[in-house]
């Protein structure tokens, strides 16, 4: 056995990087390992959009100006499954940077703060009285497991993958788009409701485009899933912005959504980002709740090494637990595409009901009880 890990983090996706880089921050003393069965930069399926909130992560992990170069996007243009529209620009600008750019960024911070990084795809784990054991002879006092939606760790700690019905499919690929683009598109489709498209401009001519829907409906529809989102995507670029070129590396994903969330570990193993499946259920965003989950993980392992899943659950709880419950109720009342007719219809008409989707769906937002019934009123309105 080599010697012991005070942290041992598996996958090295904003959520891992995140874990690795808190654990540093924290006691520059500390002993991580990150590991990915990949070499960095490589592509991941991704909307590739970095909110506010996201970048407020960045800043506390002691990264600011990551982003420094890439320019922002102020605008969102959002269009609702019976065709109530809004665009406004947010109050605080989003990015929208590849994960082949952003995840090599974390990774080599990481390793500028001492983390050791190797390429290492994890078969076995093993708990061992005060540690955990990985493929034999790595020995770690935790864990963080940070390997996406298909985790193999949390495979290897029991804990089941998510239901289908808590489960989104989609596809992202890139085309041109004008220079100057600026405005971030959403489309959502009455057609296999929840379903939308999108196209993020990156700010360099590109753009990135996908349409995406529950993986139950994909089913329901009974073809090929790469014939029903290439088709689909397809058939919804006119209406996506001006986009002119056909679109390119195409790459299908799963999205674990949080509504469907297991628990957050076994033991010394934690889990964190889409291995958690913490992706939003209204959006499919989930690079907050990664960089996010991946810090307070890294808290409770330093901070709490006697019991850290306890110490990670509290830390969940205080970050999330109020929004989480929000987002559960909300994705419960989307299944009706007038309950969002309504929503978007009142965000049209007022900028704070705008400000309050775009907190709930990229951040850690709630909805107050007085807007709640300010949709609630146009949601019936709209039904008399």
């Amino acid at each position: 056995m080599e010697d012991v890990w005070d942290l041992v983090v598996v996958g090295a996706g904003p959520a891992g990087s995140a874990a690795a880089l808190r654990a540093r921050q924290l006691d520059p003393g500390c002993r991580v390992l990150l590991l990915d069965r990949a070499a960095f930069p490589r592509d991941k399926a991704c909307g590739d959009g970095i909110a506010a909130h996201a970048r407020q992560e960045l800043a506390l992990l002691g990264l600011p100006g990551l982003l420094d170069d890439h320019r922002p996007t102020p605008r969102l243009s959002v269009t609702s499954p019976g065709g109530a529209h809004v665009s406004a620009v947010v109050a605080r600008p989003n990015h929208v940077v590849p994960r082949r750019v952003f995840d090599a960024r974390l990774v080599e911070a990481a390793r500028a703060r001492g983390v050791e990084v190797r390429r290492h795809r994890v078969r076995t784990l093993t708990a061992l009285g005060e540690h955990v054991v990985v493929d034999g002879h790595l020995v770690a006092r935790a864990v963080v497991a940070a390997d996406g939606a298909n985790s193999a760790v949390r495979r290897l700690i029991g804990v089941p993958p998510s239901p289908d019905r808590h489960t989104a499919i989609a596809v992202r690929g890139y085309a041109d788009v004008p220079p100057d683009d600026d405005v971030q598109v959403i489309v959502m489709q009455s057609e296999a409701w929840p379903a939308y498209g999108w196209s993020f401009p990156v700010g360099d001519g590109t753009a990135n485009v996908g349409y995406g829907l529950l993986l139950p409906r994909m089913r329901e529809i009974g073809l090929p899933g790469r014939e029903i989102l290439h088709g689909r995507l397809a058939r919804l670029l006119p209406l996506l912005g001006e986009i002119s070129s056909p679109v390119r590396d195409l790459r299908a994903h799963h999205l674990p959504l949080s509504s469907g969330r297991p628990v957050p570990g076994a033991g010394r193993v934690l889990l964190a980002g889409d291995a958690a499946s913490l992706v939003n259920p209204l959006t499919g965003e989930g690079i907050y709740y990664a960089l996010l989950s991946g810090r307070l993980a890294a808290e409770a392992a330093i901070g709490s090494p006697d019991d850290p899943l306890r110490a990670y659950r509290r830390g969940l709880r205080r970050a999330l637990g109020r929004h989480l419950r929000t987002t559960d109720v909300l994705a419960l009342a989307a299944r009706s595409p007038g309950f969002i007719d309504a929503a978007i219809d009142v965000a049209a008409r007022r900028t704070e009901v705008f400000d309050l989707l775009v907190d709930v769906g990229l951040g850690a937002g709630t909805v107050p009880p007085r807007l709640a019934a300010a949709v609630a009123l146009r949601w019936f309105k709209n039904l008399a």
